[in-house]
């Protein structure tokens, strides 16, 4: 491999070092493989992944060979050279299907080991097999021979000393690590190089080699490319291009105004549903009560903008009774960060093999997004358990080490911040929530007070355009409830505005009407079940008011 560590990227200086060291010569590439690629000597501005490892990594290289399901064989480099092979001679049909291809190529590299052996000229040949978990995939559900015979062909390339002595790499190139057959992931003798989604500095170079094709859609950058290349980072140089393609074909400018909604339709593109981005206008002044929480989350977010991240927590934990508003509190603390605030979707798969991909899939993007807080709603059901038993074929079991893995990554402190809310904390493993993963645990209550119960409602009704009378609480007396949840409040609001707009009565009459049949949407057993739960949870007893340490103890 010719070696250019100021041209290539950092995996490619990696691939580079474990070869040319003799460290390995079998590698496993995923990540963002199905992106484009820099191309360092600027004949054109980027190609395929594969086009740069054949123009660039392996310049040096005699025979580069590739194979997929799709096209099957083919001779990138070389052809002359592999066409003199015996075995072409007497047969020059290429196989398509994969037991045969592998076995050919298996054939030809042997072949070219013993030429070596032999004295004759020691030729270096490489192999890429392109979509490696559509011809060797997981096997976790099932045995397949073929499958595992050919895994263990492969392997072999890394292992036997007679291949290894000639110049021999081979690599197999797949979206996720958790696609293909454990006998190549798990291979000691291979690397695993992730290829990343490009960085603010990647995407500048880019941006900088496209001006002058694209210079409508980047006019309003021309001097000051590195905006957009921060602006856009968790996107793919294929997006950020397609973009620029069609902007520039309907004479658009991308506008500093378009730059946040761009980054967002590009990534949750890019990761087909699994994420979506939390978009708000709202800060924590909007959420009633939590005072000691807010001024918590407060100091926290300055000291992220100071970049002081010694006391910044890794995760947060927010608990406590349905309906108290932890979704809320996260769509308020979105509006005031100034970060990007993702919450996962549905990651889970019915599929062997694609839960754990879609999971890669989405800690690339987390890495690349930079400074960002990720939102895990329902995280009792969604996190997982260390031992599921044989329910899900231990699939829960693999979703709950890669989650625990990736929260506990230390590399991730100040730039990936976790947010996990649950109505039962209790059933989240006991792991998932210790220091050094989740640092905070902030109990969300309802209401302690008739005054906070009906402030809670004022302010509810009044986004609807209503507003009561100075003297109405005083009124309402022991109708108002204590314990109230904002759930519960947003629903009685609500009930109001369709009152007042059907009966034509005053917000007064119709809030005084509804407290006298009020009863809690919530059974009175669960919600002291999960107020207990909360506090118990809770990291800090300042987090807990008074009301409760009095009436549930501690």
């Amino acid at each position: 491999m010719r070696k250019k560590k100021n041209s290539v990227p950092a995996w490619a200086n990696e691939l580079i070092t474990l070869y040319e060291s003799d460290a390995t010569n079998q590698f496993i590439l995923s990540g963002n493989v199905n992106d484009r690629v820099l191309m360092p000597d600027h004949k054109k501005d980027t190609g395929t992944l594969v086009e740069f490892m054949i123009e660039v990594l392996l310049r040096s290289f005699d025979v580069v060979i590739t194979y997929d399901l799709g096209s099957g064989i083919r001779i990138e480099k070389g052809g002359p050279i592999f066409s003199q092979w015996p075995r072409m001679k007497s047969d020059p049909h290429l196989p398509k299907t994969p037991r045969p291809a592998i076995e050919l190529l298996n054939h030809y590299f042997r072949y070219c080991a013993n030429l070596a052996t032999l004295g004759h000229k020691n030729l270096r040949v490489a192999g890429i097999i392109k979509a490696a978990h559509f011809v060797t995939p997981d096997m976790r559900m099932g045995v397949n021979h073929d499958l595992n015979a050919m895994a263990l062909l492969m392997r072999d390339w890394s292992v036997e000393s007679s291949l290894t002595r000639q110049h021999l790499a081979t690599f197999f190139i797949t979206e996720n690590l958790n696609d293909i057959h454990t006998l190549l992931a798990n291979n000691t003798r291979a690397s695993n190089v992730t290829v990343p989604l490009p960085d603010g500095e990647t995407i500048h170079e880019a941006l900088m080699r496209w001006s002058t094709k694209f210079p409508l859609a980047l006019k309003q950058y021309k001097e000051d490319l590195e905006t957009p290349a921060n602006g856009l980072t968790g996107t793919t140089l294929g997006s950020i291009e397609s973009l620029l393609k069609t902007k520039e074909y309907t004479k658009e400018e991308i506008t500093p105004g378009d730059l946040a909604d761009l980054k967002k339709e590009l990534v949750e593109k890019d990761c087909n549903g699994l994420i979506e981005f939390i978009e708000s206008d709202l800060d924590l002044d909007i959420y009633a009560g939590a005072e000691t929480i807010k001024n918590w989350i407060r100091q926290d977010i300055k000291l992220w903008e100071k970049s002081d991240l010694e006391a910044m927590p890794m995760g947060y934990l927010l608990c406590g009774p349905v309906g108290t508003g932890k979704t809320f509190l996260v769509k308020c603390l979105a509006g005031e960060a100034g970060v990007p605030v993702v919450k996962l979707k549905n990651f889970r798969d019915k599929w062997v093999g694609s839960t754990e991909g879609n999971l890669e899939r989405i800690f690339r993007l987390l890495h690349a997004l930079g400074r960002c807080i990720v939102f895990i709603d329902e995280a009792d059901q969604t996190l997982g358990k260390r031992d599921s038993g044989n329910n899900d074929s231990g699939l829960s079991g693999r979703v709950y080490s890669m989650i625990a893995q990736e929260m506990s990554n230390p590399s991730n402190r100040g730039r990936i911040l976790w947010i996990l809310a649950s109505s039962r904390p209790d059933l989240i493993e006991v792991d998932l929530k210790r220091p050094g993963r989740i640092d905070v645990k902030m109990p969300i209550f309802p209401t302690t007070t008739r005054e906070e119960s009906f402030n809670l409602i004022k302010i509810l009704t009044g986004r609807r355009g209503l507003a009561f009378e100075e003297d109405t609480e005083n009124g309402l007396g022991d109708d108002l409830p204590v314990m109230l949840t904002p759930g519960a409040a947003e629903a009685l609001a609500m009930k109001i505005y369709r009152t007042v707009k059907t009966e034509g009565i005053s917000p007064d009459e119709a809030l005084a009407g509804i407290l006298k049949g009020y009863q809690s949407p919530v059974p009175e057993e669960v919600m002291d079940f999960q107020i207990r739960i909360a506090m118990n949870e809770a990291s800090d007893l300042d987090f807990v008011p008074d009301y409760y340490t009095q009436h549930f103890g501690k």
